[in-house]
């Protein structure tokens, strides 16, 4: 069976749309209709005509495409795919944390659960973080999760004291700055950019520090010649300028959940309508209205920036 051919029809069978993270295999992102970091596909999602949505990412992102349409089927080709920084901080581990700082304004990365969204008075990205946190009154007493390292990052950055939640990816903290030295030896000319989930060290070496999608239009819009050399924090992408060589950091770091979608992983869902997501499957009695109702809705400090979709 040709597997790509009965997707495509499927696809127009149900009419549904594959939504691709930049983080997945280049076959993967061939068949996808859309491709995109994070936010780049909650708004896809939300601007979708389709009644069926197959997100090919983590959890997470999959809960965001279900709360911005609470009414669309929204599959999950693997319901496995964790994020490991989401898993690092619970709902109720949060909710406690809170209570021990009553006078603090929450701002949540958009890498947590739907559970965390509920109980956070913003939600930002890696892209939009560092305008948010500047519109923050400096006396305003800020708890940012679950990412201490995007947390410390926006410290550093705006000379801020926020108080950060002990979350990280497990897959930028294995990022060594001593192995990316070796390789900004053995390529001096070379760019780094990474990605502030990246610790310290790491990010103090930099050429640039930004969102996957920011990462990738530097690399489209550098006035580089051929020969030269970029690295990035990790994984790859397949919508690069010709001519451009990536140099990965780390080659044993590989993320094999984010990337473990394959063609037999998504006709199944399209056609049995499973994996489905329900903000429910993983906040138990959590209701889908009440996540949409406090992620989605206009009203907290600085008419919040809701998944960046409002105010920039």
């Amino acid at each position: 069976m040709d597997l790509v051919k009965e997707i495509n029809r499927l696809k127009s069978e149900k009419n549904a749309i594959i939504l691709g993270h930049y983080y997945q295999r280049p076959e993967i992102q061939d068949i996808s209709d859309f491709i995109g970091d994070s936010l780049a596909l909650a708004k896809e999602a939300r601007n979708t005509t389709a009644d069926v949505i197959v997100f090919c990412g983590v959890h997470f992102m999959a809960e965001t495409a279900k709360i911005l349409n609470p009414k669309k089927t929204v599959l999950l080709p693997d319901l496995e795919a964790a994020c490991s920084l989401a898993d690092s901080c619970k709902y109720e581990d949060l909710k406690a944390f809170k209570e021990k700082h009553p006078n603090a304004l929450v701002i949540s990365y958009v890498n947590c659960s739907a559970a965390v969204k509920t109980i956070s008075d913003l939600i930002c990205t890696s892209g939009n973080a560092l305008d948010l946190v500047k519109k923050i009154p400096a006396e305003q007493e800020i708890i940012f999760a679950p990412d201490k390292n995007l947390g410390g990052y926006i410290n550093r950055m705006l000379g801020r004291n926020m108080i950060l939640w002990d979350g990280s990816c497990h897959v930028h903290n294995q990022l060594e700055a001593e192995k990316i030295l070796l390789l900004k030896q053995k390529y001096p000319n070379a760019k780094l950019l990474a990605h502030p989930e990246c610790t310290e060290p790491v990010l103090l070496l930099a050429d640039f520090v930004g969102s996957t999608a920011a990462m990738l239009n530097f690399v489209k819009i550098e006035d580089v010649k051929r020969k030269d050399d970029f690295s990035k924090s990790v994984g790859y992408m397949s919508d690069l300028k010709e001519g451009i060589r990536i140099v990965k950091t780390e080659p044993s770091v590989v993320l094999v959940i984010i990337i473990s979608c394959v063609y037999a992983a998504i006709y199944s869902p399209i056609g049995t309508y499973y994996p489905l997501i329900t903000i429910s499957h993983f906040h138990g009695s959590i209701s889908d209205s009440a996540i949409v109702e406090t992620v989605v809705s206009v009203g907290t400090l600085l008419g919040a920036f809701i998944l960046g979709l409002i105010g920039k």
